[in-house]
């Protein structure tokens, strides 16, 4: 089953990239923010951490000549950074984690200022939990793949003849696959034994009831497009008798570029 489902995300990408037709328009935005996380993780300490986060993300979206140029290309890439501490203050916990995100969306016209889009997405996780306090077994690695569902909806209306457009997504991944350490397992124990297949994990929504939300506006302010964005991060599992989550709540503003591409051989 496993491999598999590795040579399914395998395929997946490949196919995904060799038959994506792009279109000549481009919308590009990047955005930085701050928020507020929660994390958990048992495999360094059974208790919760809270602190501030820091997050960038950078999105490319395009239409494709799919279906009368009703499907549209999407990627993200985000990453983002906590310090945190217990709740008695004995404790602290710097995490990173960096996500790549690629979906395809199919364009429902409901209305002349309103269009819903769904399709499939993979998204690929990588990142380390770092607990300052403990001696053994300090660092966890966080490596994980998903295929999901992703859906968005987007409204375009106008203030005294100023456009702005106000857009939702929601991320959701079906199942996948994540590395993880049994339960009170060394990594230096993993690296003598060389036999990681108990460490990877299949996940789907039983053991890994995760979700990604975005929500943001954007609008004009001179000749520049302004986007600003909150950003709903909840990524949790339960997998090797281990239980994780990262909760983050993030406000962000940034800019969206529209630019159309120039091809030299036509």
């Amino acid at each position: 089953m496993k491999k598999l489902l590795l040579g399914l995300f395998f395929f997946c990408a490949c196919l995904i990239q060799a038959n994506a037709q792009k279109n000549n328009i481009i919308t590009r935005s990047t955005m930085y923010g701050v928020g507020f996380t929660n994390l958990l993780d048992t495999y360094l300490s059974p208790m919760e951490y809270t602190g501030p986060e820091i997050r960038v993300l950078r999105e490319n979206m395009r239409k494709t000549k799919y279906m009368d140029s009703k499907v549209s290309r999407q990627s993200i890439f985000q990453a983002n950074a906590s310090l945190t501490e217990n709740k008695i203050g004995s404790g602290s916990e710097f995490a990173f984690l960096a996500n790549w995100n690629l979906a395809y969306h199919y364009q429902f016209r409901i209305h002349e200022n309103l269009k819903l889009m769904a399709g499939p997405n993979l998204d690929l996780n990588g990142g380390m939990v770092y607990n300052l306090r403990n001696s053994n077994n300090p660092v966890n690695a966080k490596a994980y793949a998903n295929l999901g569902a992703s859906g968005m909806a987007i409204y375009q209306f106008r203030v005294k003849k100023h456009p702005f457009v106000l857009r939702y997504q929601l991320n959701v991944p079906l199942f996948g696959l994540m590395f993880s350490p049994e339960y009170g397992q060394p990594y230096y124990e993993m690296s003598i034994a060389k036999d990681f297949v108990k460490n990877i994990c299949f996940t789907s929504m039983h053991n890994q009831p995760s979700m990604r939300q975005f929500l943001t506006l954007d609008f004009p302010i001179c000749k520049t497009n302004l986007r600003l964005g909150y950003v709903c991060d909840i990524q949790q599992a339960k997998v090797n008798e281990l239980k994780s989550h990262t909760w983050s709540h993030t406000f962000m503003i940034g800019f969206v570029k529209h630019f159309r591409l120039i091809n030299p051989y036509r």
